[in-house]
């Protein structure tokens, strides 16, 4: 280390870099701006009160993306218990409306399309196409076999062209 660094101002540093990456990937796992905004304070909350679990030596991205994914999960299993058990605040406001259909048209036509794929698709998309992490890295932050990785995305990819090429 040089003079006046320390092993917490490095992770940290790391931390900082990785921001609009990490930021990124939890818009398109969340498929909203502000929800993703929301998983990715939670994301790094998480990694700093827990950066003695961090190995020095490791990739940094790929805990944090592990990380994320965890919460992201984690709160969707908390947002379907929920839904069971009460009706959302958002309920009514699309009553009489036309459905919420003049905030899809804003969405660009990618947007869409990868909101549209099943969970599993779009994140394996977002991993390897998106973050260019290799099908093996990817696997290991989903914590399934590369196989399965590669499945999920030909499956997505393939969704994503037919999708846009109809809008197109």
């Amino acid at each position: 280390m040089k003079g006046g660094e320390t092993l917490s101002n490095r992770f940290e540093d790391g931390v900082l870099a990785l921001l609009p990456r990490l930021r990124r990937f939890a818009i398109g796992l969340s498929r909203n701006p502000s929800d993703g905004d929301d998983l990715c304070q939670m994301t790094i909350e998480r990694a700093l009160s827990r950066r003695e679990s961090y190995e020095p030596g490791t990739r940094l991205d790929s805990w944090m993306y592990r990380i994320m994914r965890n919460l992201w999960i984690d709160e969707r299993r908390a947002a379907q218990r929920r839904s069971q058990t009460f009706m959302s605040e958002d309920a009514g406001v699309s009553v009489g409306a036309l459905g919420g259909q003049d905030a899809a048209l804003e969405l660009s036509d990618v947007d869409r399309a990868m909101a549209s794929l099943p969970d599993e698709q779009r994140e394996a998309v977002l991993l390897v196409m998106v973050e260019g992490y290799s099908y093996r890295e990817a696997a290991e932050i989903v914590g399934c076999p590369v196989g399965t990785m590669n499945s999920r995305l030909v499956r997505g990819r393939d969704a994503l062209l037919e999708k846009l090429g109809e809008a197109a």
